[in-house]
């Protein structure tokens, strides 16, 4: 009977992790490029909430083409850190215009994206 080594049971776990990394990063992925294609196409929940924050539509628009960059970005090897960094920062601004702004009831979705591409980002971070 063999038992498996330290190193076996290492690799596999980090195998494991980068398989979860990248599911989470398939699904931040799509969520992005749902978000930056309903900013992008004058959903009218979009325009309202960017109404309702007072920075001008044209934030939209910028905010639209961030999201699916970013979207983009997450599911090539070599931007993916790159990507998610740009992602924290949007949802940052998201997040912070949602509890000064819109409210905090609206607030949960733009902490979770957060979380995950800040998940992300420092998982992909090359040390």
């Amino acid at each position: 009977m063999t038992y498996p080594t330290t190193k076996g049971i290492a690799r596999s776990r980090r195998q494991g992790l980068n398989s979860s990394v990248w599911v989470l990063q398939g699904m931040a992925a799509l969520a992005f490029l749902e978000a930056g294609a309903a900013k992008l196409t004058g959903s009218p929940m979009m325009v309202s909430e960017f109404q309702a924050i007072g920075v001008g539509q044209w934030f939209r628009y910028l905010t639209g083409i961030l999201e699916i960059a970013g979207a983009i970005a997450l599911v090539l090897p070599r931007a993916v850190y790159y990507g998610a960094v740009l992602l924290v920062t949007v949802m940052t601004g998201a997040l912070t215009a949602h509890l000064i702004k819109l409210g905090l009831t609206t607030a949960a979705p733009a902490l979770i994206l957060l979380l995950i591409t800040g998940t992300i980002a420092y998982f992909r971070c090359s040390r």
